[in-house]
């Protein structure tokens, strides 16, 4: 198998599921991994198990997230990957959805993530490599009932990835978006007995993560849509 061309990964809106299992990946791989999130104490198990650095970041705030990548350059090298994983939700009615929560999920979902691809973006140029990955759900590709915030944030991610893909693409920098369009499994939602693998593996989705970034760049992937292989929506 292909080795992965890159040395430093920072995954931002670290936790469990997908974003553990692309650092545990990464990690394997040989990458220095940093871990960035609002509460690094969550972090812990998981950064012992990998070597991995941890970072506290709130990802809305430009001068936290600028000094995040000034910390990560002096404590890991310059991330030459950088996964931006973080999303909130404000559930409910259109009539009824506070006006305040729906701001602070747009700003979760798609702001934070502006701001991380343009860190990544400022120090990948005058390197000319890179690779910069965007997790995004089923609500990047269509609205569900009562989820008009979550589908307002992942729709403007994608528009981020689509448009960041076209202009750092030529610069030697692979963007690529992840529709994750399905359930994915935890401890919390396992698969039910009598539907074995009808919830996305964790471990699963991290490889294509992976195998994205051993894409050759004459035939790199801007998006890629993962489901299970049962799909009942």
């Amino acid at each position: 198998m292909t080795d992965i061309p890159y040395h430093t990964a920072l995954i931002v809106g670290a936790g469990p599921g997908i974003s553990a299992s692309v650092a545990r990946g990464l990690a394997a791989a040989g990458l220095r991994v940093g871990l960035a999130a609002r509460n690094v104490e969550k972090l812990a198990p998981l950064a012992a198990e990998i070597r991995a650095q941890t970072f506290a970041v709130d990802a809305t705030d430009p001068a936290r997230v600028a000094r995040l990548f000034d910390a990560a350059g002096s404590q890991l090298g310059e991330p030459d990957v950088v996964l931006y994983n973080a999303s909130a939700r404000a559930h409910g009615s259109i009539a009824e959805l506070d006006p305040e929560a729906v701001r602070k999920a747009i700003e979760v979902s798609a702001f934070g993530g502006f701001l991380v691809v343009q860190q990544a973006a400022r120090r990948m140029t005058s390197h000319g490599r890179g690779a910069i990955l965007l997790t995004g759900a089923s609500a990047s590709v269509k609205g569900y009932p009562f989820s008009a915030a979550f589908a307002m944030g992942k729709f403007a991610l994608r528009g981020l990835a689509q448009s960041t893909a076209r202009e750092l693409g030529p610069k030697g920098i692979h963007v690529a978006h992840f529709v994750i369009d399905g359930g994915v499994r935890s401890a919390r939602r396992p698969d039910p007995a009598d539907r074995p693998d009808s919830t996305l593996d964790p471990d699963g989705i991290a490889q294509t993560y992976l195998d994205i970034l051993r894409q050759p760049r004459s035939a790199w992937s801007l998006e890629v849509e993962l489901r299970p292989w049962v799909e009942t929506f």
